[in-house]
């Protein structure tokens, strides 16, 4: 089983990209494992058979070569990420280990072993020792961790930012207020390389997370324009504001933008700038 395509993306930290299905562009996610010695698998991002035996294969070849993999870790529960986790936890006998609003969300289907709680740390010995400390990053999904490493002072990121493509937050398991706290938060660590699920290491964290924030606030300026001038006489719905605040955004993509939208319209209702009732959005400016 072929793993070529696995490479060092940092010190004790090798990346493995998966095919899953995640939204385009992207068509892969990025799987880690981390540590010199004691080490952990991060990301069992696909159940496509021949992926998990990638994985499998990955692992082994690792362990052949003196590694002792002690745990199977998640950033969230989407199906890109821990798709492959229940077939890698039998495969390989490793117990699986998530924040506790993760193994909320996959209760029944996943067995989470340890839930990982924001601070906490992970100790690998090895030649070159590795503390991963767990980052809670909510917004994208409620559980969501990013995964520091502190000696290298480089971050696996998950889909809190990306190398290809962009991140959906949407109503169901996002909040786009929590999210741009979780973009603020990874600013403020000022890391020396993300780590994304899809793509390549981002090298300049600063300069993309303040992107990421910008772009995001722009856009709900955007969104909170439409609603201004849509719902003077009545209330609005999500889907005739999405033309206005998307221009910019080919139509094929407004499903999508559709679900941004109204995580954007959520959090200005909380703050106090928007109304929401059964008929629709009304802005309160």
């Amino acid at each position: 089983m072929s793993i070529e395509a696995a490479a060092v993306v940092a010190t004790g930290v090798e990346q493995l990209a998966l095919r899953t299905p995640t939204l385009p562009p992207a068509t892969h996610t990025n799987s880690f494992i981390v540590g010199t010695r004691e080490a952990v698998l991060i990301e069992p991002a696909s159940s496509y058979p021949e992926e998990v035996a990638r994985v499998g294969a990955w692992v082994a070849s690792r362990q052949a070569a003196g590694l002792t993999i002690r745990a199977i870790m998640l950033t969230h529960h989407h199906v890109d990420h821990a798709g492959g986790a229940r077939e890698l936890r039998e495969r390989l006998g490793l117990p699986i280990w998530a924040h506790a609003a993760t193994a909320q969300r996959l209760k029944g289907q996943v067995e989470i072993a340890r839930m990982l709680e924001h601070g906490e740390r992970i100790e690998l010995d090895g030649p070159t020792p590795v503390t991963i400390e767990a980052v809670h990053t909510p917004g994208h999904a409620p559980g969501h961790l990013c995964f520091l490493m502190r000696e290298a002072n480089v971050m696996i990121a998950g889909d809190m930012v990306a190398g290809v493509g962009t991140i959906l937050v949407e109503p169901t398991d996002g909040d786009m207020q929590l999210y741009l706290q979780s973009l603020a938060q990874m600013d403020e660590l000022d890391t020396r390389v993300l780590l994304p699920a899809h793509g390549d290491p981002i090298t300049d964290p600063r300069t993309r997370l303040r992107f990421y924030i910008q772009h995001r606030l722009l856009r709900e300026a955007k969104i909170s324009s439409a609603l201004a001038a849509l719902s003077r006489d009545q209330p609005v719905q999500v889907s005739d504001l999405v033309p206005i605040a998307y221009a910019d955004t080919p139509p094929m993509a407004w499903p999508l933008a559709r679900l941004s939208a109204e995580a954007h319209l959520i959090k200005l209702v909380r703050e106090g700038k928007v109304e929401h009732a059964a008929t629709g959005y009304r802005s309160l400016r």
